[in-house]
């Protein structure tokens, strides 16, 4: 009984919202989609009836807005009906862009780590690094994708490398940032100690700062996975890349198939949830092991 407490109270809330969010989304999608197909579509008919109406609506080809349904459909058509190494499947222009996002993260994630500790360890550093760092968010990433791109093309370097170094660029922030505050969190009195026993200042850094800042990390990790995410989209932008789900888009607008853009936004939010939903499993694993030990 407890159990379906439980999940009721997890699932109630979510599914509520879910429904909400569908039954608006078929309204607007009616609204959107209508009075086009009743001048491309119905009025060269003749006679038509609200019904035929909403049919129309939110079974068009080309809609401005596309029901739900139709963009599961496209998803499942996509999966199922075209092998994994087409252009046409959805799963390998996922797999293209979780391949660089999860790159890019790990780049993020070493450098964010290495420039952190370098700041906490010396104050020079602290205020030679730290207003930097900051200011170097204020360059949006569609401006410095562009530019890194041609960058690293002309000196030889393509594929999925340029796509990771974007992400890279969006995941190390939250990483230097989360990680700086943590590895500062230990009290006085836990560093006096170490102090006290001439603990060198590698054996502080594990025993004592590191374990502190676990429960600063993950939560960054979380943001920084999602904003790599975006940033290797963004890079497949301007790229003119042949797989990817930021190509996906690109194709579909060239063609006006929202549809197909739908589908590649839908994945693309898949695919965030499947990735923060690593990071916290990893979270989980972790810090069970270290309340166990």
């Amino acid at each position: 009984m407890i159990i379906d407490r439980r999940f009721i109270a997890n699932v109630l809330p979510v599914g509520t919202v879910l429904l909400v969010a569908l039954v608006l989304w078929y309204l607007l999608a009616l609204a959107l989609n209508a009075p086009g197909v009743i001048d491309r579509v119905l009025a060269p008919r003749g006679a038509w009836n609200y019904h035929d109406v909403m049919q129309a609506a939110l079974n068009a080809s080309r809609p401005l807005l596309p029901a739900p349904h139709q963009i599961a459909m496209d998803i499942w058509s996509s999966i199922t009906q075209w092998p994994l190494t087409s252009p046409r499947n959805l799963l390998l222009h996922t797999w293209v862009t979780a391949s660089a996002a999860l790159t890019g993260f790990a780049m993020g994630v070493v450098l964010g780590v290495v420039l952190a500790v370098c700041i906490v360890h010396s104050r020079t550093l602290d205020k030679a690094l730290l207003p930097w760092i900051v200011a170097s968010q204020t360059i949006p990433v569609l401006a410095i994708a562009p530019i890194v791109l041609i960058i690293l093309g002309s000196i030889g370097i393509t594929g999925m490398l340029p796509k990771a170094t974007i992400a890279m660029y969006l995941c190390f922030f939250p990483v230097t940032i989360a990680t700086v505050q943590g590895l500062r969190s230990p009290q006085k009195m836990e560093m006096e100690l170490m102090h006290t026993w001439a603990a060198r200042r590698v054996a502080i850094f594990w025993t004592v700062r590191l374990p502190s800042s676990l429960p600063y990390l993950f939560p960054a990790f979380r943001v920084a996975i999602a904003s790599g995410l975006v940033g290797t989209m963004v890079a497949e932008l301007p790229t003119g890349a042949q797989a990817g789900l930021g190509a996906r888009l690109l194709t579909g607008s060239y063609y006006g198939n929202t549809i197909q853009i739908w589908s590649a936004l839908v994945m693309a939010s898949l695919l965030g949830l499947a990735l923060t939903g690593l990071v916290t499993l990893t979270e989980r694993l972790v810090m069970r092991q270290r309340k166990g030990g």
